[in-house]
């Protein structure tokens, strides 16, 4: 498929899922709660002002975050109209929320301190765009947090990739690519950024954090 279509059926399957997102009928989408806290306890472990949620959904991360913090500043973009739309509905105070494209971000130079992107980059067609453009918003010391599916061997990965994946597109699912640790480290390092932590916990989860050198 062209870079187009995988965005555009992206689109499409996030348009119908904004409302039910958060939901009891939140289906396959109700397994991204299980990110929240591993993503706020690497949070914690240095102080940030400005934060960007890349892919926000309905900003379920963002709200949890301005209710903890509520003086610090976020930012979330998303491709789907409707899930900005639903993360609008949430009137959440100094939360800017954008439609947007993840591998050209529309922001100035060094403009975040962390950069969040939880269960989406799996979805962009030109991948190092993304990592790209998250090392030009990025402050120096600023640390991108990922969260997204992985697999523990590159056999496992392939049958995933070249199997599955075309299965789960004929679905009307965007997913691009499931990534492993060194793929991660080679889009990071191509970027400019040093991947400092990369684990799998739980089922088919990454955990990573990559940083922008000061």
């Amino acid at each position: 498929m062209t870079d187009k279509e995988y965005k555009n059926m992206s689109v499409k399957e996030f348009s119908k899922a904004a409302k039910v997102y958060e939901t009891d009928r939140g289906g396959i989408y109700k397994m991204c709660k299980k990110d929240y806290p591993d993503v706020l306890a690497e949070l914690e472990k240095e102080d940030f002002t400005d934060l960007l949620d890349c892919g926000c959904g309905p900003a379920p991360m963002l709200a949890l975050l301005h209710e903890k913090y509520p003086l610090k500043h976020y930012t979330g973009i998303d491709l789907t109209p409707e899930m900005i739309e639903v993360a609008r509905s949430k009137n959440m105070n100094d939360v800017e929320l954008i439609v947007g494209d993840c591998e050209k971000l529309p922001f100035g130079n060094e403009t975040f301190d962390v950069v969040i992107c939880c269960q989406s980059f799996h979805h962009y067609p030109n991948v190092q765009d993304f990592f790209d453009s998250v090392y030009r918003v990025l402050r120096p010391n600023g640390r991108l947090i990922l969260r997204d599916m992985t697999m523990n061997t590159a056999a496992v990965r392939w049958f995933c990739n070249h199997i599955e994946m075309p299965l789960i597109n004929l679905a009307g699912h965007g997913d691009v690519h499931v990534y492993g640790k060194d793929e991660v480290d080679r889009l990071c390092k191509n970027a400019g950024l040093r991947m400092e932590v990369f684990e799998r916990r739980g089922f088919c989860r990454m955990h990573c954090m990559a940083r922008k050198p000061g």
